[in-house]
């Protein structure tokens, strides 16, 4: 396992990722300026984005995931809760779509939600979007 950034948050995502995966996985922190360019490049999106997976379809490696963790901080302040929480939500989200999770159709975001779920012990992105007011 690779986990790029700063010592805390590196010590956070590592011990998560030990914790849920078995496969290989590089875990990079990121500015929201190289964020914002990796959406561009890869979907598309000028704009930055909290977390990104790029799965692998090779024996023994889950993929990339790369967060942004000047919106990893800017969230958890919005949310109420530590950075360290925000970190593992983030990086729950990024396994389970290198894992072929999803969120767009109802039925995929239940199941990703309640995947969510099981790796952290609580409501990650997915199921908190279920909870909030349309």
């Amino acid at each position: 396992m690779k986990v790029q950034g700063g010592a805390y948050a590196a010590s956070v995502l590592r011990a998560a990722a030990r914790r849920w995966v078995r496969e290989d996985v590089s875990i990079a922190l990121v500015s929201d300026r190289e964020s914002r360019s990796l959406n561009r490049r890869w979907r598309g999106k000028d704009r930055p984005t909290d977390v990104l997976s790029f799965p692998l379809e090779e024996p023994g490696a889950l993929g990339d995931v790369v967060i942004s963790i000047d919106t990893a901080r800017r969230q958890a302040r919005e949310g109420g809760w530590s950075l360290a929480i925000e970190l593992r939500r983030l990086l729950a989200h990024g396994i389970l779509h290198c894992r072929g999770y999803g969120h767009d159709a109802p039925a995929e975001a239940r199941r990703m939600a309640a995947a969510e779920r099981r790796l952290l012990g609580f409501d990650g992105m997915v199921g908190a979007s279920f909870s909030e007011p349309e």
